[in-house]
């Protein structure tokens, strides 16, 4: 049993009896005239799948004695073959998630395999199943999921099956890494070690902030990675004060501080780090004090965090660390004058998204992976600093997976004055 298999068999245990499963891999959406969107595989698909293909289909059937999965996949043509090239194969796609060649169709045959399953249970030796569950996610409100389109003719014809959101299994068990899956957050980190060192060997040389953000994809790129885990943020000055930028094209001032906010994909697992320097290589005395904070907010928060605290208690430990500090320094009157520098959570969930799905309303516990990202944003000084880790819960505490990542003062200003 791989470790895809093993997830599927984690999220049949979770499901009712007489039940089926049906996810999509999503496919790349359209750009313009001829061109499509870089393909990013649909995470809940490859998570019990292991497969990084477009336009596939994942069925799971469950009966109260017997379990059967089928997949369905995009057959290669002669066209595809001169023009984009070979799609998996029946073989090659039994060999990644471990089910059976035989139970692997190509997609012309999905509708009336689906059929037959429904009216019939033939090919599976089980009862029509009651409940059908889908990936009901929404992007906003408005927006309906990308199953209704998929799926449209099971909407509509099979109005008896009593349909599931499956994202409340998934967002549960992709809560708990597995072995494979901290070995491949590592990997991205330690990719994302390797492309900030290249960032901050250029800081000094580089004029724009994109520049920054192209060293970092260079070498990262190098390194192995498939990509930058999200949109970079290299943010200075004043710039860093606002929490997603991403335009990144402010001009580099001497004096001003440079915020990172970046991360490395490995094998679809992406780090989430966050680093602040100096552009000229040395913290002046005001923004040195308000970096020791954070950093204070940052290491006192990765030492708190355990299994059996909620997020609620994290946020506000880190947030009475700064507002602590703050009022040392005068920064701030009264409790809530924080909030005019410090308007986010603490963290969030790690995984196959960078803000992976979870339970915020569970108390933590081993086997999560969590960032922990306190930061201060002081407009009218042009000053924006966070201070990001990725963190594994343990059954005693916490492991910094990103504890190389260098973040004192002194080693940043020792690295800087050496490139």
């Amino acid at each position: 049993m791989n470790v895809f298999e093993k997830n599927r068999e984690n999220l049949i245990g979770l499901i009712k009896n007489e039940s089926v499963v049906l996810l999509d891999s999503g496919k790349a959406p359209h750009k313009t005239t001829d061109q499509f969107y870089h393909y990013t595989s649909q995470r809940n698909f490859y998570y019990l799948t292991g497969l990084n293909e477009q336009k596939c289909k994942l069925v799971i059937i469950k009966s109260k004695k017997t379990v059967s999965t089928l997949l369905f996949i995009e057959e290669t043509t002669k066209y595809m073959k001169q023009w984009v090239g070979e799609r998996i194969s029946k073989k090659e796609a039994s060999s990644i998630t471990n089910i059976p060649e035989e139970k692997i169709y190509y997609l012309p045959k999905f509708e009336s395999v689906f059929r037959s399953l429904i009216t019939y249970g033939r090919g599976t030796g089980m009862a029509p199943p009651r409940n059908i569950y889908y990936d009901l996610f929404r992007i906003s409100p408005t927006e309906l999921p990308y199953s209704h389109t998929q799926f449209k003719f099971v909407f509509e014809e099979y109005k008896e099956l009593k349909v599931k959101n499956v994202n409340e299994g998934l967002s549960y068990l992709r809560m708990f890494k597995t072995d494979f899956e901290i070995s491949q957050l590592q990997t991205a980190i330690n990719i994302t070690k390797i492309g900030l060192e290249n960032v901050m060997d250029h800081l000094s040389s580089r004029t724009n902030e994109f520049q920054l953000a192209a060293d970092f994809l260079h070498q990262i790129t190098l390194e192995g990675s498939s990509g930058n885990s999200f949109n970079t943020i290299a943010a200075s000055g004043e710039n860093a004060t606002i929490l997603h930028y991403e335009e990144n094209k402010g001009i580099l001032e001497e004096g001003n501080l440079m915020l990172f906010d970046l991360g490395a994909l490995f094998n679809n697992y992406g780090s989430d780090i966050s680093r602040t320097y100096p552009i000229n290589g040395k913290f002046s005395e005001r923004q040195k004090v308000l970096y020791e904070i954070v950093l204070k907010a940052n290491k006192e928060s990765i030492k708190y965090v355990k299994p059996g605290i909620s997020w609620k208690q994290l946020n506000e430990f880190a947030k009475n660390i700064l507002i602590k500090e703050c009022k040392k320094i005068g920064l701030i009157e009264t409790d809530d004058d924080i909030n005019k520098y410090y308007f986010h959570s603490v963290g969030h969930f790690l995984g196959l998204d960078t803000h992976d799905v979870g339970q915020y309303d569970l108390l933590l516990k081993e086997g999560m992976v969590i960032t922990i990202e306190p930061g201060l944003y002081i407009k009218e000084e042009g000053i924006g600093i966070r201070i990001e880790d990725d963190i594994l819960i343990t059954k005693n505490g916490s492991v910094n997976l990103s504890k190389d990542i260098f973040k004192e003062v002194v080693d940043i200003e020792e690295y800087l004055s050496k490139v």
